[in-house]
Order: structure tokens, then C-alpha cells, then sequence
């Protein structure tokens, strides 16, 4: 999820590597956006799908 999140935010942002002077709100976007991912994925509900174990 990190590495789809750190492309999501290099394309967005324009910047493969930002400058030190952004580096902390780079990474706070790169976290929050793993995060909904996450959230995102253990969210949908896919019908016909076996219970999990």
C-alpha cells in the first residue's frame, strides 16, 4: 500500500523527492493515503465470496 500511495503522492505532488523544507508533509500524505487504502479495502464487501477463515 506504501508504494501505491508514495506514486499517488510523487504524481500529485510533481516531485519524485521533495526538498527537506517538505519532506514532513510528503510523508504525512503518503501515510494518511496508505491508511485510507487500507481502510478502503478491509471496507468492501464482495458478494459470492467464501467467508474468511
Amino acid at each position: 500500500m506504501r508504494a501505491a500511495a508514495l506514486q499517488y503522492v510523487r504524481k500529485v505532488s510533481g516531485f519524485r523527492a521533495p526538498a527537506a523544507h517538505n519532506q514532513e508533509v510528503f510523508d504525512r500524505a503518503v501515510a494518511e493515503i496508505a491508511d485510507a487504502t487500507h481502510r478502503l479495502l478491509d471496507g468492501l464487501e464482495i458478494r459470492g465470496a467464501a467467508a474468511r477463515a
